[in-house]
């Protein structure tokens, strides 16, 4: 048997493409991976964005698109089709409790191997998505053979309590490069001059889709705060989503025009982080935040709401605060972070944690030939 013959391929379902943190996680493994022994394929919605097609065919992937899951019965058969036709042994979906539609069509094409991978949670705020959410919730392990979650929580929020105890749930942790976020004053010096930013300057950082879960309005509630008392400060917000203008328009409501950057979606993003003094991700739910583990590994103060898993923590300069406190008490705690701190990376603390990709890659390997047989 041949070498090509013997690599898994494996269909991933991505559902939207938008360049979040699940999309980011999922080319780190890719990137890591030994691809002679396991290659992915990425099937995406039509309506995605910013899809690295020639970075994924150069590393022997393929860029698969459908219709979106919305459009149920186009995206059905046109999946069904894909998943047949690629003769895959494992499809594995990245869609959260939307999973359901895409495992049935994996289930129709015969496909042995239908792995359901939890990247979120929920928050009580949301009712309206929450009310979805659970009813999919309840269908979201019909169509599965095997469950996987970023986190414990989030595995036993999707697939439950029950399931996490007969040890049916693989973690598997949202690893990263760590080599390439380590602190580096030479970078932190260059980035700061291409953004025109003093060296005395405080800097809060933040990187995240611009949705509701990731709570931008606070954020930019408490950064006013914070200016107040402190007005050789900025904001810098790298990401993209739908609520990017009604948050620029608060900005400009709340006078902050000059102290607040919007860098939009980055490529050097590991580049960014070396510019911040401080991290702050007050969102109302996270599956894990991959984006507090990037901020700890290169040695920044971070500070995040309580409905982010326990475990995001791997630094002692990480700070919980829950999001009933107010704007000041949270510009108070952010403020405190950076006094008299000596910013170092925290790389063996992330290696520690199960968060070097490096380390990380082989176990995915394993799990896939565990889970064909081979």
């Amino acid at each position: 048997m041949s070498k090509k013959e013997k690599t898994i391929r494996i269909a991933h379902i991505v559902g939207k493409w938008v360049g979040g943190g699940v999309e980011s996680n999922l080319m780190n493994y890719f990137r890591n991976i030994d691809r002679n022994q396991v290659q992915f394929d990425f099937i995406c919605d039509s309506d995605s964005i910013d899809i690295p097609k020639e970075e994924i065919e150069s590393l022997g992937g393929k860029v698969i698109i459908i219709p979106p899951y919305q459009k149920v019965f186009k995206y059905h058969k046109e999946l069904k089709k894909v998943l047949k036709n690629g003769n895959y042994k494992i499809v594995h979906s990245h869609i959260n409790t939307l999973s359901m539609f895409s495992l049935f069509a994996a289930k129709c094409a015969k496909i042995p191997v239908r792995i359901a991978h939890s990247h979120s949670t929920t928050n009580k705020l949301e009712w309206k998505k929450n009310i979805l959410k659970q009813i999919f919730k309840l269908f979201s392990k019909m169509f599965a053979t095997h469950y996987m979650a970023c986190t414990e929580y989030a595995g036993k929020w999707m697939f439950g309590e029950k399931e996490y105890k007969k040890n049916n749930i693989y973690v598997l942790n949202n690893a990263i490069e760590l080599d390439k976020f380590k602190y580096n004053e030479k970078v932190r010096t260059k980035v700061r001059k291409e953004l025109s930013i003093k060296e005395d300057t405080l800097v809060i950082g933040h990187i995240g889709r611009f949705m509701e879960v990731k709570n931008h309005e606070f954020l930019l509630d408490t950064f006013d705060e914070i200016h107040k008392k402190n007005n050789n400060s900025i904001l810098l917000l790298a990401g993209q989503g739908p609520l990017l203008e009604k948050i620029k328009k608060k900005v400009n409501d709340l006078n902050l025009n000059d102290s607040v950057i919007f860098l939009g979606q980055r490529k050097d993003i590991e580049q960014i982080y070396q510019a911040f003094d401080v991290f702050v991700l007050p969102s109302l739910y996270e599956g894990l935040g991959m984006v507090l583990i990037e901020a700890q590994c290169s040695g920044l103060p971070t500070i995040a709401s309580t409905e982010v898993p326990t475990i995001a923590k791997v630094s002692n300069n990480f700070k919980f605060v829950e999001l009933n406190k107010t704007k000041q008490e949270w510009a108070e705690v952010i403020l405190e972070s950076v006094k008299n701190y000596k910013r170092h990376d925290c790389i063996k603390e992330c290696q520690q944690c199960g968060y070097d990709i490096k380390l990380e890659s082989p176990k995915l390997i394993e799990y896939y030939k565990n889970v064909v047989g081979d």
